[in-house]
């Protein structure tokens, strides 16, 4: 299972009212690069469930996975911080055993 942050919810709603894409949800993946090994990715989904995919719900937000991502973040949590160098989301991983400086690249076991 996958869970969204309060905050990572209300401004995933947020951007979905402002980009008239009411009813979409997000796509959580996991692909390979990065400088640790796997680089975790977050976009829009607006035609909804693949075939194969695992769905949740968090929050009011929608949450879409691919079979191979969910097996790296089962138990992840979805959340959005403000820094003063500006704001954005982060992926909290529980699965992750190292992750490089910037947070967005992550290795397993």
């Amino acid at each position: 299972m996958i869970n969204v942050s309060e905050v990572a919810a209300a401004k995933i709603n947020e951007l979905l009212v402002e980009e008239h894409k009411d009813g979409s949800g997000l796509r959580v993946f996991v692909q390979g690069g990065g400088c640790s090994g796997f680089q975790y990715g977050l976009m829009i989904e607006e035609n909804g469930q693949g075939a194969a995919d695992e769905v949740y719900e968090s929050h009011g937000v929608k949450l879409f996975v691919d079979p191979i991502s969910i097996r790296y973040l089962n138990g992840a949590e979805v959340d959005f911080v403000d820094t003063v160098t500006g704001g954005g989301f982060t992926i909290k991983n529980p699965n992750a055993t190292s992750t490089c400086g910037c947070g967005q690249s992550f290795s397993t076991e």
